[in-house]
Formats: C-alpha cells, sequence, structure tokens
C-alpha cells in the first residue's frame, strides 16, 4: 500500500512539472497508474482528473507572462475545452479494447513530439524571430481561425488521450501568434488545463474515476505544476526532457510486446 501511494505521489509531481515544463505530464504518470493495475482507461481518467490541481498552480505560474493576453486566454481556453469535450465523449463511447490497442501509438507519438519540440523551436526562432523577441505582444488581436482550428483539433486528442497536447500547441500557437516564447508557454498551460477540467467533468459523470488514486496525484500535481513554472520560465529542461522521451519509448515498445 505504501508503495502505491509513493507510485501515485510520483505520478502526479512528475506530470505536474512536465505539463509546465514540458507539454507532457501524462506520459510519465500514465504509465505509472497502469503500474497499479488500472485499466487504460482506468488510468487515462483518473489521471486527467488528479491533473487539474496541478494545472491551476502551472498556469498560477505564469501570471506575469499572460498578464494583458486575455483575449488569447479566453480562445485558447475555450477551443481547447470544446475539443477536450468531444475527446472525452469519444473514450467512453468507444470500446475499451480500440483504446488498448491505440494506446501504445499514442504514447509513442507523444514522445517523438517532446523530442521534436526544441527543433521546432529552434526553427521558429530563427524563421519567426519577430514573434519570439518580444517587440510584438499585444493579445488584443486574438486568435487566427486556423490557429483556432488547431486548438480545437488538438484538445480532442487532449480530451482523449492528453499526453503531447502541450507539446503540439506550442508549435501551432508558436508560429500563429505574435507573442513570446514565454507567453506560448503560459497559454499551452491554459489550454491543457481547459482540457483536463472539461475531460474531468465528463468523466466525473460517467468514467471510472479511482478517486484514492486520483486525489493523491493531485497533490503530487500541485507541487510538479508550481516547479515545473519555475523552471519553463527559466530554463530549458533538457535532460528532463531525455528521460521523458526515452522513457516514453521504452513504454510504448513494451506495450507493443504485451
Amino acid at each position: 500500500m505504501g508503495h502505491d501511494v509513493l507510485v501515485a505521489l510520483a505520478a502526479g509531481l512528475g506530470a505536474g512539472f512536465l505539463v509546465s515544463a514540458v507539454g507532457a505530464g501524462s506520459l510519465v504518470s500514465f504509465p505509472l497508474l497502469l503500474s497499479l493495475g488500472l485499466g487504460p482507461v482506468a488510468a487515462n481518467v483518473t489521471n486527467t482528473v488528479g491533473l487539474v490541481p496541478g494545472g491551476i498552480s502551472g498556469s498560477l505560474g505564469f501570471r506575469r507572462e499572460l498578464a494583458g493576453q486575455g483575449r488569447l486566454v479566453r480562445a485558447v481556453a475555450l477551443t481547447s475545452g470544446v475539443g477536450a469535450l468531444v475527446g472525452a465523449v469519444l473514450l467512453l463511447s468507444a470500446p475499451s479494447s480500440v483504446f488498448d490497442v491505440l494506446v501504445p501509438w499514442l504514447v509513442l507519438l507523444a514522445a517523438t513530439l517532446v523530442g521534436v519540440q526544441p527543433l521546432l523551436s529552434r526553427w521558429l526562432r530563427l524563421h519567426h524571430g519577430t514573434q519570439q523577441d518580444g517587440t510584438e505582444q499585444d493579445g488584443r488581436a486574438g486568435m487566427p481561425r486556423w490557429v483556432a482550428a488547431a486548438s480545437t483539433v488538438i484538445g480532442v486528442y487532449g480530451g482523449y488521450f492528453g499526453a503531447g497536447q502541450g507539446v503540439m500547441l506550442v508549435g501551432f500557437l508558436a508560429l500563429g501568434l505574435p507573442v513570446p516564447l514565454t507567453v506560448v508557454n503560459g497559454l499551452k498551460n491554459v489550454a491543457v488545463l481547459a482540457a483536463n477540467v472539461v475531460g474531468s467533468v465528463v468523466f466525473v459523470l460517467a468514467g471510472p474515476v479511482v478517486w484514492s488514486v486520483a486525489g493523491l496525484v493531485a497533490v503530487g500535481s500541485i507541487v510538479g505544476g508550481w516547479a515545473g513554472a519555475k523552471v519553463g520560465r527559466r530554463l530549458p529542461p533538457t535532460v528532463f526532457r531525455v528521460l521523458v522521451v526515452l522513457f516514453g519509448y521504452v513504454v510504448g515498445v513494451s506495450l507493443l510486446l504485451d
């Protein structure tokens, strides 16, 4: 029992940190919940509910960067939340066997996205410098339609599985919005939080939430989300990124071989 408690707390701590700093926290917490004996759907649902408090602390950690970006904050929260509603309903309405088959590939996809994110960010800095140097930070311009559409589609993925949602969003938001990457990172946290909140409402009403585990994940995610926001604002979490990618590939391949 003590081991299970520590694993659940570690899942929340690691996921909360990585959601804020990198954007793929579920890539760590989901496999850890599977190791506790939860089925894939129950682990996914429980993980989503447990990560809501960490999303709040992580988003608050970027409140200075998001000051004056009210329209973008509302737009990214709305589009991500609407998409997540569709994804969460799909998760619960489709046969669990479908999710079981998709899980290894979703984990591998998320790990790949975490790995290539630095390359995408570097390309954006080189080719879209005016968006990243802080000279254009007017959030009153709103969100372009194609970015809103991308945020909604990524929200569907977030409601269905979640791991890697933040990584996808960073790429599209950084490419389509005239704001610095620090603001993009804050918007990413708001979007992930919105997806988790909407998904949690659906899962609380109709999903197999394991509340004892969700509570422990929540406690860990609050600390992890706060710490991840601190690191995400200051240092590129390269070491953590490498560990997450390696961990993700090991988990994904092992699930394929099971």
